[in-house]
């Protein structure tokens, strides 16, 4: 699979903007400002039907304008493909494909596999449990439609569940067939997502830890480690011991939705105890663990976004992430740069065919 073409109109700062890609490198480079970011946030679009950086989406619409369209022209399965995503103002988002609009974007999601390597990864480490979830949803979800699906169920049952809960509290009631029924889909869907989490990260873990040794030259011990409520009780229990603190709370205190992921060096969090050299290619390795793990799963190369990741690492690193993208394992590779010297003279050692835009 790779990405021939892509037209922006009127997305974020690009007005009116078309490149046509190689099969293997290209390269944005430019001064901070002027959309390289943009470009990728629009290839990253195509794929998910949403922005990378900002998930409201009428503001990826370019300043006094009132619509935005990204129009992408790919080549899967010795097949051409178009996508069409536009939104105005005032209406619903369209996806389209081969001119036919979807019904459900999750539908869409696995059909264009895309790995984004960005600093704005740096919230994985920094930011709350949500945050590593969504990691862990977005790389099962690209390969499995099934739980894509349970996740979804899952989330509009704990949302009617806790405006039930909300109800009960403002009208001084309560009704524990009713909230029993929520009680069960929530069980259903819960128990499915934590088993596929489970046996994700058992999968997963060892393709992280092998990354990450290539990128460090073995020097640093990493680990990933899934937490979960569900390894201590079942979540039936959990639901039920839970129920009085839920009824004071107003909303679903245990389950699945409390899920995290725990990113340890050395045995010890690297969010304390990591330097920022060593978090950036923690992220980098677990990023392109996940290129690997959703190209065996789906049997398609993803495409892989590389927005800016040699700042802040030292000439070894970046070297031995070279080395790794160089094999013939990767596909197409969007790379974002300030320092055009820097690029070229990187993406040179790489005896790929490559293209640069100078924005």
């Amino acid at each position: 699979m790779y990405l021939q073409k892509i037209s922006l109109v009127n997305y974020k700062n690009i007005a009116s903007k078309t490149f046509d890609f190689q099969k293997k490198i290209n390269c944005f480079v430019g001064n901070n400002g002027v959309g390289k970011t943009n470009v990728l946030d629009a290839i990253y679009y195509l794929s998910f039907a949403k922005s990378y950086f900002n998930s409201v989406a009428v503001q990826n619409i370019q300043h006094g304008e009132d619509f935005f369209m990204i129009e992408g022209n790919y080549l899967l399965h010795e097949r051409n493909e178009r996508i069409v995503c536009s939104l105005k103002k005032g209406q619903k988002k369209v996806l389209k494909r081969n001119d036919k609009a979807y019904e459900k974007f999750s539908d869409h999601i696995g059909q264009l596999p895309l790995v984004i390597i960005s600093p704005a990864d740096r919230d994985l480490i920094v930011e709350g449990s949500d945050t590593r979830r969504k990691f862990i949803d977005g790389v099962i979800s690209q390969q499995d439609k099934k739980y894509l699906q349970s996740l979804l169920a899952y989330g509009k049952v704990v949302q009617q569940r806790n405006a039930l809960l909300k109800y009960f509290a403002a009208n001084r009631t309560f009704d524990a067939l009713n909230l029993k029924v929520y009680d069960e889909q929530l069980i259903q869907y819960g128990t499915v997502i934590h088993e596929k989490r489970k046996t994700f990260l058992e999968q997963f873990a060892p393709i992280f830890i092998e990354k990450h040794g290539v990128i460090s030259g073995n020097e640093e011990k990493v680990n990933l480690k899934y937490k979960s409520q569900l390894f201590e009780n079942d979540f039936e229990s959990l639901l039920t011991k839970s129920l009085e603190k839920d009824k004071m709370l107003q909303y679903t205190s245990v389950g699945i939705h409390k899920d995290d992921l725990s990113f340890e060096i050395g045995e010890y969090p690297i969010k304390k105890f990591g330097s920022q050299g060593q978090q950036k290619s923690f992220l980098i390795a677990l990023k392109l663990a996940q290129f690997e793990f959703i190209k065996q799963q789906v049997n398609i190369t993803p495409i892989l976004l590389l927005d800016d990741i040699f700042d802040k690492l030292d000439e070894n690193r970046v070297t031995q992430i070279l080395e790794l993208v160089n094999q013939k394992d990767f596909g197409q590779i969007f790379i974002t740069d300030t320092h055009a010297d820097r690029t070229k003279m990187v993406i040179e050692k790489s005896n790929q065919e490559y293209q640069i835009f100078k924005l």
